[in-house]
């Protein structure tokens, strides 16, 4: 492959460390490069060098003659009084950039709601990012820099940009170098990673998957190297190689190797003993949602929601921004009354949320963090039976990624992401046993993700997860909702089944014709959907395909309900017989694999009769 880019010997300080010693790096056509590593070991800071934008104290940086370079930042930075259209296509006549595929392309995917003249200042956040990444997309570039992108993007966006990148240059061209902690985005489009850590860049074959496999290697051939990365790191692969199916493919090598390394490493979660310490804690009741619907000032925002939260029940909620996340979580919590149907929570019900606006730290800004933790409860229960330990608060900030040294540093002085770990450990000290997390992710690298979804895996508990973050969602909980059309609807296959949906509502909606960009990408993407679309079946065929999905709904009913009256069982069971405790579960194991197979028909029929 030709080479496109070199940096030789990069040394870089800043006022109080060595960031980078003698670091060289190549970048050559079709390499697509994930950038991974804690924050503040550099990551932006190398991005930006290789880019041009920032100078190394030392060494040097080689462009190949004629190597042209596009750059996202963190920061949407745009001119003042700028519109969307004539910040994303500049001075260009709308004939020229209508004639390029790959802008027609990105102006469709990334802005085709916005309006074309729509002034810069009013954009939400989210908005704001897309424009940025438009007006980097439409152009063409030998190599693409991207610190952060996914940023403030819903999880509909993220999956168009991923599937973008993939398509953009041709097989063996061009060049992408990504900085993200998104580790779906890394999967999906990375060949290659390079990790950032102590002062050093050390390059990995494959994507965030293949990466983890041979970090463990790495750290088991090196026994003395970080014991606590080791094993959170043999704790990501054994769900990267067990979970979801579709990641299991993605290291292409030493796939026995794989094996052999989790053949010791037990599930990522004790289900029996969670679901029976969740219903001791919970009762038989939780939160029911029945008919419920809010709406304000005429205008609907959810409606004739019915929803049984279980005990233990570990779901993700789906959904576009402003479609009705948030009043969902209130429903759940209380801070939101219904104003059609109604809610009822049990008794014993404690809800807590993790909320995107830290408040729960607002009090301690000007406290040190260890007389934030002085003040709270003197044990925190992780694991289940036999394997639970009962940790300090302390212990629990050093599993949660504090040195000692940081107990002393007050809270308005530390990092984003150390804030909302702290903010999560505050709320887990109060034992509450029905969590909501509202973007949890926001301001995490890779490994403290890693360590909070670990902290997770033993919370006895019913979690409710709210997330543009797709691995993380997939990682935490069981099941995925999501809600579309003001109404709320289980996803059988998950983000995948989520995305599908949503793609056929837009494709079936009328074009907007608030722009010219809209109309003409809008009409394009109409005409591709009806392109996809399969032939209708027969009459007959459809009768009995109608019939058969009818029969496979009622079964599936019919066996949730057996599941949940096993799983209420448990708690009136002998908690010390692990024989009959041990049976129960293969019971409940069997009737849910019935059940998967049972959605995975109706995936297929209800694809077949749309």
């Amino acid at each position: 492959m030709a080479h496109l880019l070199g940096a030789e010997a990069l040394h870089l300080e800043v006022p109080t460390k060595t960031v980078f010693d003698s670091v060289t790096l190549g970048v050559a056509e079709g390499d697509r490069i994930g950038i991974v590593g804690r924050n503040g070991d550099g990551k932006s800071s190398l991005l930006m060098m290789l880019a041009g934008r920032r100078e190394p104290d030392g060494g040097k940086v080689t462009l190949r003659g004629g190597t042209t370079i596009g750059v996202l930042d963190q920061a949407d930075v745009f001119e003042a009084g700028q519109t969307v259209g004539r910040t994303v296509v500049g001075d260009r006549e709308e004939y020229e950039w209508a004639s390029d595929p790959q802008a027609r392309e990105v102006i469709a995917g990334l802005i085709s709601d916005l309006d074309w003249e729509a002034p810069l200042d009013a954009l939400s956040g989210g908005q704001r990012r897309r424009v940025a990444l438009a007006r980097l997309l439409v152009q063409q570039y030998d190599i693409v820099f991207l610190d952060e992108p996914t940023n403030h993007l819903d999880v509909e966006g993220i999956a168009w940009l991923a599937n973008h990148l993939q398509r953009r240059w041709p097989k063996g061209q061009g060049a992408l170098l990504v900085v993200t902690h998104d580790r779906w985005f890394l999967d999906e489009v990375c060949n290659m990673t390079w990790e950032v850590h102590d002062r050093i860049v050390e390059p990995f074959e494959g994507g965030y998957a293949a990466y983890i496999l041979q970090r463990v290697e790495r750290d088991r051939q090196a026994a003395t190297i970080e014991q606590k990365r080791q094993n959170l790191a043999r704790k990501e692969l054994a769900w990267l190689r067990r979970g979801a199916p579709a990641r299991t493919s993605k290291p292409k090598f030493r796939i026995d190797a794989a094996n052999e390394l989790i053949a010791d490493v037990p599930e990522i979660r004790d289900r029996v003993s969670l679901q029976s310490m969740a219903v001791a804690r919970l009762g038989k009741e939780v939160v029911n949602l029945v008919e419920a619907g809010v709406a304000y000032d005429g205008r609907v925002i959810i409606e004739d929601v019915d929803w049984l939260l279980a005990p233990g029940e570990r779901t993700g909620i789906l959904g576009v921004n402003g479609a009705g996340k948030s009043t969902l979580l209130g429903l759940i919590s209380g801070t939101v009354e219904p104003t059609s149907g109604r809610v009822k929570r049990g008794k014993t019900v404690q809800v807590a949320t993790l909320t995107q606006r830290l408040d729960e730290l607002e009090e301690h800004l000007q406290d040190p963090v260890r007389k934030v933790i002085d003040g709270l409860r003197t044990s925190f229960t992780v694991g289940s039976g036999s394997k639970a330990q009962d940790l300090t608060p302390g212990q629990l900030l050093e599993r949660m990624g504090f040195t000692s040294a940081q107990l002393s540093t007050p809270v308005k002085d530390l990092s984003g992401g150390q804030k909302r770990r702290l903010q999560l450990l505050l709320i887990l000290l109060n034992q509450p046993n029905v969590l909501i997390l509202d973007e949890p992710t926001n301001d995490l690298d890779t490994d403290m993700l890693a360590a909070m979804e670990d902290l997770l895996d033993s919370w006895p508990g019913t979690l409710i997860v709210v997330s543009h973050d797709r691995y993380f969602l997939e990682r935490v909980t069981d099941q995925q909702y999501a809600i579309l059309d003001r109404h709320l609807r289980h996803l059988p296959g998950g983000v995948d089944q989520y995305l599908e949906l949503r793609s056929r509502e837009q494709s079936g909606s009328t074009a907007s014709s608030s722009g010219s960009a809209s109309q003409s990408t809008g009409s394009t993407a109409s005409q591709a959907a009806g392109a996809a679309r399969k032939p209708a079946l027969g009459g007959a065929e459809r009768r009995a395909a109608e019939k058969e999905l009818s029969a496979v709904e009622r079964k599936m009913e019919r066996l949730q309900r057996d599941a949940a009256q096993a799983r209420t069982g448990l708690a009136a069971m002998d908690q010390g017989d692990y024989t009959k405790l041990n049976a129960e579960m293969t019971k409940i194991t069997a009737i849910e694999d019935e059940v998967a197979a049972l959605e995975e028909r109706w995936l297929e029929l209800s694809g077949a009769l749309e």
